[in-house]
């Protein structure tokens, strides 16, 4: 008994040893670095973003909150690990193509992507709204200017037809409901998997965003919880699901052959289809900076362990349901889509 817990600790010890060491983790955590000396001569000591649920904190906690948040995230790996370590891990990589096949539907579908985006920036100024990114304006901080009705309904539709349906009906022709990661090969772990991070997530986002949903009255909440879970599930959930965690991320571990490696893309790539935020400046170079830099500091860790738990899991659903509809934008967004669509 013994030989075997020494054993096993060693094995642990090794893998994080590995993942510490790793180039890419190095080189990630440099940037990490950079980017935060970057904020600080940048900003002189203040931050030009509409983000209301956040005007009051002072400025070195502001820029604390990303590593923090982070430090949440891989606890929140260690425990998805633990739950899925008796389970058979999938064979991610097996679901993509060949090599040069993967290559090219990677890039396609990343310039895809970047067409999608600017389209957003494009179609929502032409109608009268801002432009669309992932999140509608007030996502998660609030905004000064609360968006429409029709506001929230175009975004979500255009994100829904953009980056779910035409992605997923493209590659579908080719690939499967499992090559896409979009079946359970063990519907009792994955169902554990969503239920302890759903709480665990969810737990953290009402301690830390004073309270969220538990502001409301319990008829706000009994009709502007279902609303915000169905718009923000058509408007970020089933894009971020399909786009990257169905297509992307087997492509990213069949090239790169790198667990870490996948990990940090995805959670990049998740960055990136949020360039453009509600709460962003762009009135210089100075306030663009930050306000990437910021994308980047607060997307990166959300992007990594969805990615994580579609490693372990197999199952793009997972995520989708344990860390992304409920836990933020339920629990935390409710506010926004019952003030916006004045429910009282």
């Amino acid at each position: 008994m013994q030989t075997r817990m020494e054993g096993t600790f060693s094995s642990r010890h090794r893998l994080i040893a590995d993942i510490v060491l790793h180039p890419v983790v190095q080189i990630a955590v440099i940037l990490w670095v950079v980017a935060h000396v970057a904020v600080v001569l940048l900003s002189g000591g203040s931050l030009p973003f509409d983000r209301p649920a956040l005007a009051e904190i002072p400025f070195t906690v502001q820029l604390a909150s990303p590593t923090l948040g982070m430090v949440e995230i891989f606890l929140l790996m260690g425990v998805v690990h633990w739950l899925t370590r008796k389970r058979v891990i999938p064979d991610i990589a097996a679901r993509a193509p060949a090599r040069s096949v993967a290559a090219r539907e990677t890039f396609g579908l990343l310039a895809y992507a970047v067409a999608g985006q600017i389209g957003g920036w494009i179609i929502g100024p032409a109608l009268g709204y801002r432009p669309f990114s992932f999140h509608i304006a007030g996502t998660l901080f609030g905004c000064s200017t609360p968006p429409s009705q029709g506001e929230i309904w175009t975004w979500a539709i255009y994100n829904f037809l953009i980056f779910a349906v035409l992605p997923y009906l493209w590659f579908r022709r080719r690939y499967d409901a499992t090559e896409l990661n979009l079946r359970s090969t063990n519907r009792r772990n994955d169902v554990l998997v969503i239920v302890v991070v759903c709480l665990i997530e969810s737990a953290f986002e009402l301690g830390v965003f004073e309270g969220g949903l538990l502001r409301l009255d319990a008829r706000q909440i009994l009709l502007g919880a279902p609303l915000a879970f169905a718009l923000f599930f058509i408007g970020t959930v089933l894009p971020t699901m399909v786009l990257i965690y169905a297509i992307l991320i087997p492509r990213y571990l069949k090239l790169t052959g790198s667990a870490t490696t996948t990990v940090l893309l995805g959670g990049l790539t998740y960055a990136f289809m949020h360039l453009v935020e509600g709460w962003s400046a762009f009135d210089s170079p100075s306030d663009t900076v930050l306000s990437l830099i910021f994308v980047v500091l607060g997307y990166v860790g959300p992007g990594m362990i969805k990615t994580f738990i579609t490693l372990r899991t197999g199952n793009a659903w997972v995520h989708a349901l344990g860390y992304h509809a409920i836990a933020p934008h339920v629990i935390i967004d409710t506010p926004l889509i019952v003030q916006a669509f004045g429910i009282r």
